[in-house]
């Protein structure tokens, strides 16, 4: 496999430091199929100012969240003293620009694991900073167990529905709206191999293809990203030809 070259397509943004340390005879070509719009508005902002002033458990499973409720505190030069539960070093790196590392309580692995370390500290009321359309495993959880979720929409997802004339090794995606939005325009071939962050996103993409789905443990891009290097370089798969 390594005199040929893997082509991969990420369906959203991957920061340089991930991309650095890729192989050379891997090729990857990113198209985002999601854009996210920041949706803080007045009253959105006092509820975050309102929040900043008190002592919460807050959690966010998105760095899209957290740069948008970052930017608030900053803006008003806030510094709360929460207990924060979050998801992926990117959101971990957001948060740390206000906070300070004993802030961040535990970063789990994906949503349910975060929410039963939540669980597991006997923590009665979440507020969970969210986009419009966010998964369902952490306020389920900690509903389940009697654990109150306050949600503040704080961004919107859109789905970018484009068409990819290219045939790809592998295709990353990121969200199971990222999923509905690429297969609304698109079909792989039978021997595309499709990464998953995680159960839900992977669930979605069963709704529009049989082809081979691998799925990360963890929410974090750069994970994925290298758990399709690891596939395609231990296995002796056949490229695909670009159409």
């Amino acid at each position: 496999m390594e005199n040929k070259t893997v082509s991969i397509l990420s369906t959203r943004p991957l920061d340089a430091d991930t991309l650095q340390n890729l192989p050379d005879n891997f090729q990857i070509d990113i198209v985002s199929f999601i854009e996210t719009k920041n949706i803080v508005d007045a009253f959105i902002e006092q509820e975050i100012i309102t929040t900043a002033e008190q002592k919460q458990t807050i959690v966010f499973t998105s760095m899209n969240a957290a740069e948008a409720v970052v930017a608030i505190l900053q803006k008003n030069k806030l510094q709360p003293d929460w207990k924060i539960f979050c998801l992926g070093n990117s959101t971990k790196a957001i948060l740390l620009n206000i906070f300070n590392e004993s802030n961040i309580q535990s970063r789990g692995k994906n949503a349910l694991d975060l929410a039963n370390s939540i669980i597991e500290q006997s923590i009665q009321l979440v507020v969970f900073f969210c986009g419009n359309i966010r998964r369902d495993e952490l306020p389920e959880t900690l509903a389940a167990k009697g654990v109150e979720v306050k949600e503040v929409v704080v961004y919107e997802t859109i789905e970018t529905k484009k068409s990819i004339d290219k045939t790809y090794n592998g295709i990353l995606f990121f969200s199971p709206s990222a999923v509905r939005s690429f297969f609304s325009n698109n079909r792989v071939a039978t021997n595309t191999v499709l990464f998953a962050i995680g159960n839900t996103t992977a669930a979605e993409i069963k709704n529009f293809s049989a082809n081979t789905i691998q799925t990360a443990n963890e929410s974090a891009k750069e994970l994925l990203l290298n758990q399709a290097i690891h596939y395609f370089q231990s296995y002796n798969h056949t490229s695909v030809n670009q159409k």
